[in-house]
């Protein structure tokens, strides 16, 4: 299943698999209940301060659906693996959508 970008959606690959992301209202409270306020963490990110740990909990709470066997660990693993400019993208596109607040 591909992400909607209408919807806010971005994709990262995970061990061989697509994950969506999808900023929901409920995703984005329990990210920034782990992570403090979201607008700090846009600050952070347009200011190279944004941490590895901040970002695999933003993309973690907004995971639209989570495999059964992914863990967060395993999870973690994968985002680290791809590196910092393959997840760009989405990460930008996560921040867009709490600046935008749709």
């Amino acid at each position: 299943m591909s992400a909607n970008p209408v919807r806010g959606e971005a994709e990262v690959r995970i061990a061989g698999e697509i994950l969506v992301l999808r900023p929901s209202f409920a995703a984005l409270v329990a990210a920034e209940g782990e992570i403090g306020p979201l607008f700090a963490l846009v600050e952070r990110a347009a200011e190279g301060r944004l941490g590895l740990a901040e970002m695999v909990a933003l993309f973690w709470h907004c995971l639209r659906e989570r495999p059964e066997r992914l863990t967060r660990e395993a999870f973690a693993e994968g985002v680290t693996a791809r590196g910092l400019a393959a997840n760009t993208p989405a990460l930008k596109a996560l921040l867009g959508q709490i600046l935008a607040g749709r």
